[in-house]
């Protein structure tokens, strides 16, 4: 399928932001959906499969209606996850304070995905994978433990591999849950730093567990996330919501 679209009003200076340098970002939509994409100034024109092309074509829409200023290259790559139809997010979203400073969503559905994990008990993210539903979590976590608003974070998730079996896995307990939950880990690192993250683990103020041990236990005064939520059962998903 052929499909051709004219951005309007021309402007040479936004028609540069948005097929990035030397046409970098172009390329980036070109490899990840798999589609060939040829413009003329302000003429675009996508060849591919049709769903793929028709996606190719609302990226390239929503990349021109924040082509005011340059797109930085992690803004391409999450529109192509999925985050397709819509701008940037204000200055006045909500941001969490961590390690790295304050951490906000870099678009509408991340930003109305932070305010409601503030203003909600519950809260259920779902999008493809990498557009920051574990990350953001995490931050919004850790933010909540350094304002004292929770006593404790606890982060577990089900324990399945990605489509191969690994087997069997040596050592103990802790050793043999590891591998699933590094995800996990590199989100508390990357957000608290190592050292913190440990002193933490020794006060018992962040717990990672499977979720096969969440059973029987009451969670008081937590900040509780299920990652991969879509690989649980219905009845794990109830003991997980009854906790």
């Amino acid at each position: 399928m052929i499909l051709r679209h004219t951005f309007a009003p021309p402007d040479n200076e936004r028609m540069a932001h948005l097929c990035g340098p030397m046409d970098r970002h172009i390329r980036s939509i070109e490899a990840a959906l798999q589609v060939k994409v040829a413009h003329r100034f302000e003429q675009f024109r996508v060849e591919g499969p049709k769903a793929r092309a028709q996606q190719a074509m609302e990226v390239l829409q929503a990349m021109y209606e924040m082509s005011r200023k340059p797109i930085p290259e992690e803004q391409v790559q999450l529109m192509l996850a999925g985050d397709t139809a819509l701008p940037e997010a204000g200055e006045d979203a909500l941001a969490m304070q961590t390690r790295r400073g304050e951490v906000r969503g870099r678009t509408p559905n991340q930003a109305r995905y932070l305010e409601n994990m503030a203003t909600h008990d519950i809260t259920f993210g779902i999008g493809p994978a990498g557009t920051g539903k574990t990350y953001l979590a995490v931050a919004c976590a850790v933010d909540s433990l350094e304002r004292s608003a929770v006593q404790k974070i606890v982060l577990t998730r089900p324990a399945v591999e990605a489509g191969e079996r690994l087997g069997f896995l040596p050592g103990d307990l802790t050793q043999k849950v590891d591998p699933y939950l590094r995800p996990l880990y590199d989100a508390l690192y990357d957000l608290m730093g190592f050292d913190k993250v440990q002193k933490a683990f020794e006060r018992q103020q962040i717990e990672i567990a499977p979720l096969a041990f969440m059973r029987g236990r009451t969670l008081n005064h937590a900040f509780v996330i299920l990652d991969e939520a879509q690989n649980t059962t219905p009845e794990q998903m109830k003991m997980f919501l009854t906790r």
